[in-house]
C-alpha cells in the first residue's frame, strides 16, 4: 500500500493501517519542523570541532546491513531491504516484525544519514518498533553488514513529530557525519481517520566499528 508524496503515515489493516513511511529524495523536499516530547544528548563533535560521530571514527565501505540490534528494547532482528515505488515513496516493509533499510541512502556507517524503518503495530498487536519511542539518549544501536563489519551507534536523541511537519531533510539530509535514523509510527491514534498523528524518529551517531 502506498500513497502520493506526504509525510510518512501508518496506516492498519481493517481498523488498524499499515506504516507507510516518508516520501524521498531529501534534497527535493523540505517540510517545516513540528517537534514535542523531544529527549536528546548534546551533539556528537568530532575532533575538528565540527558535527560529527566520535573522535577518530572513521566511516566505512559501503555495504548492505543484515541485521539491527538494539539492546536496550531487547531487539534483534534481521533487516530487508526498501526501495521506492512508483510514485516515489518509501516502499513499506511486507512483514510487521522486519523493519527495512532505505537502500537508495548511505548504508549504516557510510557518511551521511541511513534510514531504517518499521512498523509499531498492526491488529494482530505489537509490531518491531513497538518499543521504540521508550529509547533514551547513550543507549546502543548495533547494525551488522554484509562484509561483516558491525557499526554501533549511540542514541542522541529521540523525538516526536506532527505527520504535517515531518522533518524529511532532517531526518533524510547529509549532516557532515555517520547518521542511522529509526522511524516509525507514534503518538495519538485517530480512530476517526485511522491514522496515528504523529511520527517517532530515533536520532543516531556512529562511535565505532568492530
Amino acid at each position: 500500500m502506498s500513497w502520493p508524496a506526504s509525510p510518512p503515515t501508518e496506516r492498519r489493516p481493517g481498523r488498524w493501517w499499515l506504516v507507510a513511511i516518508v516520501l524521498l529524495l531529501a534534497a527535493a523536499v523540505t517540510f517545516a519542523l513540528g517537534l514535542a516530547g523531544q529527549r536528546s544528548l548534546p551533539g556528537p563533535v568530532d575532533t575538528a570541532g565540527k558535527p560529527g560521530g566520535a573522535p577518530g571514527v572513521r566511516t566505512v565501505a559501503r555495504s548492505v546491513p543484515l541485521t539491527l540490534s538494539i539492546p536496550a528494547i531487547g531487539l534483534s532482528v534481521s533487516l530487508t531491504e526498501l526501495g521506492l515505488n512508483a510514485n516515489d515513496t518509501v516502499q513499506v516493509p511486507a512483514d510487521f516484525q522486519e523493519p527495512g533499510w532505505y537502500e537508495y541512502g548511505p548504508s549504516p556507517g557510510q557518511l551521511g544519514s541511513s534510514v531504517i524503518l518499521g512498523h509499531v503495530d498492526s491488529y494482530q498487536g505489537p509490531a518491531v518498533f513497538f518499543r521504540l519511542r521508550t529509547l533514551q539518549p547513550g543507549d546502543r544501536v548495533n547494525v551488522t553488514l554484509a562484509d561483516g563489519v558491525i557499526t554501533h551507534f549511540v542514541v542522541r536523541q529521540v523525538a516526536m513529530y506532527l505527520k504535517a511537519n515531518f522533518p524529511t531533510v532532517q531526518v533524510y539530509g547529509t549532516h557532515g557525519y555517520s547518521a542511522l535514523q529509526l522511524v516509525t509510527c507514534g503518538g495519538v491514534f485517530d480512530s476517526q481517520t485511522g491514522h496515528y498523528l504523529s511520527n517517532v524518529v530515533v536520532y543516531t551517531s556512529l562511535v565505532s566499528t568492530s
